[in-house]
C-alpha cells in the first residue's frame, strides 16, 4: 500500500536534479562562496551539500525546493530588469537604498537564513517589474 507521503517524495525526487543544477549554475553566476550557497539552501549538513554539489541531484525537502524556487525567480527577475548579464549578476551584491534592504545588498537580506527574506527580495523585484 502506498503511503500518503510517497507522491511528495516522488515529486521532490524528480525536482531535485533540475533544481540543484539550476541553483549551482546561478551560484556560479553570482560568484557565491560555499557558505553563502549553503545558507541560501537552508544550511544543509556539509556532507549533504557536497553530495548535492558533486552529483547535482538528490531528494530535496520542501523547504529546499521553496528556497531554490525563490532564487530562480530572483534570477529570472534580474535577467528581465537588467538584460546585460553582468549587471544582473552584480545587482545582488550592490548596496540598495530601498527600504526592504536598508542600505545593504539583496544578498545580505537573502543570507539571513529565513526563507521569508528570499520571498521579500523576490516580491521587491516582482514589484519593480510591475508584477505586484
Amino acid at each position: 500500500m502506498e503511503s500518503a507521503a510517497s507522491p511528495r517524495v516522488a515529486s521532490s525526487a524528480l525536482l531535485g536534479g533540475p533544481a540543484l543544477r539550476a541553483f549551482f549554475a546561478i551560484a556560479e553566476r553570482w560568484d557565491l562562496r560555499i557558505a553563502e550557497q549553503r545558507r541560501l539552501l537552508g544550511d544543509p549538513p556539509e556532507s549533504t551539500f557536497y553530495k548535492w554539489k558533486r552529483e547535482r541531484d538528490g531528494v530535496l525537502s520542501r523547504d529546499v525546493i521553496e528556497r531554490i524556487s525563490y532564487v530562480l525567480g530572483i534570477f529570472k527577475d534580474l535577467e528581465i530588469l537588467f538584460p546585460e548579464p553582468a549587471r544582473a549578476d552584480a545587482w545582488v551584491r550592490k548596496p540598495n537604498a530601498a527600504p526592504v534592504f536598508g542600505g545593504r545588498s539583496a544578498l545580505d537580506r537573502m543570507l539571513s537564513g529565513n526563507v521569508a527574506d528570499l520571498y521579500v527580495v523576490r516580491q521587491y523585484l516582482d514589484a519593480q517589474r510591475g508584477w505586484n
